[in-house]
């Protein structure tokens, strides 16, 4: 009972930095939008525009805590957990269009140069960076224990280097009068998110089509099931997972006719898989030997 109290804990500890760098992230976001209106910067509208996927990445991230909440029913056996996905490939998807419209913004400004005002630039740039540093501050934490909270971390990182690429523009367009550095920059700022998107995007759909888990190797379960002693064949293996961290496995354990106890090869395969490959739901049916020839086998499950 203390496990499932201390993640929901945890959880409720996410939402809570989750609001705090929407609220920053949104306020800014309003503030890059109108400046680079103002000052006609490319470079600050691509940085708001990366705050807007931040925006909605961190408001579907805190939805999607809410609806994982919801409990199992007879429809959903594992709940809602895995809503927490879809919004991680939402948002990954959405970052990647917007990364797009940036390379092709800034590509027509190169053809056709703007004026930019550059101290009004250098001014919200800076405060940028300095409300970025907040949010990353709050979220490095929790990065590691979900992929939904890691994407926004992602994102925030993201926008920090937008950050210090629009200082740079501005301070350069200041000195030198090359307003072409403005485009240069947002360009960069689109390029620079295109890898992280497909990262992202690659670790949800890992999750969605049921596929291994990063970090766990199939064929060391297998040997530690063959190593428990009575064990003689491990087939139907299947280890994936339903969302960040919440690992699920079946398998059936072929057991010697001769093994005295079942419950206890059981109990040993159980407890050996669990605490050594991070896997909270185990689902082992064990076969003695000639199963197949019509003897018995016995299922047990470990939460």
């Amino acid at each position: 009972m203390s496990a499932g109290h201390n993640h929901a804990q945890v959880r409720a500890g996410h939402e809570k930095k989750l609001l705090v760098a929407l609220l920053l992230t949104t306020a800014f976001m309003i503030a890059e939008i109108v400046g680079g209106l103002v000052t006609g910067s490319l470079a600050l509208l691509s940085d708001a525009a990366h705050m807007f996927t931040d925006a909605a990445a961190l408001a579907i991230s805190l939805i999607a805590f809410q609806i994982a909440k919801k409990p199992a029913d007879r429809m959903r056996t594992f709940g809602y957990a895995r809503f927490e996905i879809l919004a991680s490939a939402f948002n990954a998807i959405l970052l990647f269009f917007v990364a797009l419209y940036i390379l092709y913004e800034a590509y027509q400004r190169l053809v056709a140069p703007s004026p930019i005002q550059s101290t009004g630039m250098l001014i919200i740039a800076v405060l940028g960076l300095l409300v970025n540093l907040i949010s990353m501050r709050i979220l490095a934490s929790a990065s590691d224990d979900s992929l939904n909270m890691k994407g926004a971390y992602l994102e925030v990182w993201s926008d920090m280097l937008g950050s210090m690429g629009v200082i740079i523009a501005a301070i350069l367009i200041r000195f030198t009068g090359w307003t072409w550095v403005d485009s240069l920059v947002a360009a960069a700022i689109g390029l620079w998110v295109l890898p992280r998107t497909w990262t992202l995007l690659r670790e949800s759909m890992n999750v969605l089509l049921e596929g291994v888990p990063n970090g766990i190797d199939l064929e060391q379960i297998e040997k530690a099931i063959l190593a428990v002693d009575g064990v003689k064949a491990v087939h139907d293996l299947h280890v994936w997972s339903v969302t960040s961290a919440k690992n699920v496995m079946s398998v059936h354990v072929v057991i010697a006719t001769s093994a005295a106890n079942g419950q206890e090869i059981l109990g040993m395969v159980t407890e050996f898989v669990s605490h050594n490959f991070e896997i909270g739901h185990c689902t082992i049916q064990l076969e003695h030997d000639g199963f197949h020839d019509g003897e018995h086998s016995e299922e047990g499950h470990h939460h």
